[in-house]
């Protein structure tokens, strides 16, 4: 059980790796990952255009997903020689709730939360951004929507594959 432990190390650092890249130039191309009223506000002020932030969304997304939906389950049942859909099912729970609570706890309540690296001037009013509602359905979605996901990935590449 010890690789899906390092891979939802690898999975953390992929989250952290696109927010990183997101921000290189400032918080304002990471826009994306906020809420629509901070995303409207920053199109207000002429800092980005929408289609810049869809852009971006798509870029970011293409990466997660790329991990999220081929890497990680080839990785569980070609390297980590998971011969069954639990055991699939299991490993990509373990990969993914990793990924999740770092993206979180690290990522969402601190990085965003309590530093001024996502900082956007003339957005302070709409502070927090990620507020109560949006943190219950981020968790909401990391508890609940990413084990589906993995029973739904275990189930089609166990068919795939076996």
């Amino acid at each position: 059980m010890i690789l899906p432990i390092f891979e939802g190390i690898i999975f953390s650092f992929v989250f952290l790796l696109v927010c990183v890249v997101d921000i290189q130039n400032g918080p304002v191309g990471g826009v994306h990952f906020y809420e629509q009223d901070v995303k409207d506000r920053v199109v207000e002020l002429g800092l980005i255009t929408r289609e810049k932030i869809k852009k971006n969304l798509m870029l970011s997304g293409t990466v997660l997903w790329l991990f999220l939906i081929f890497l990680f389950p080839l990785a569980v049942f070609l390297i980590n020689g998971a011969a069954s859909f639990l055991e699939g099912f299991i490993q990509l729970t373990i990969i993914f709730l990793i990924g999740g609570v770092f993206d979180r706890v690290f990522i969402d309540w601190y990085w965003v939360g309590h530093t001024k690296a996502w900082l956007i001037p003339g957005t302070e009013d709409l502070m927090p951004y990620i507020p109560k509602s949006a943190c219950i359905r981020k968790w909401a979605g990391t508890i609940i929507l990413y084990p589906i996901l993995a029973a739904i990935l275990s189930w089609v590449y166990s068919e795939i594959l076996f």
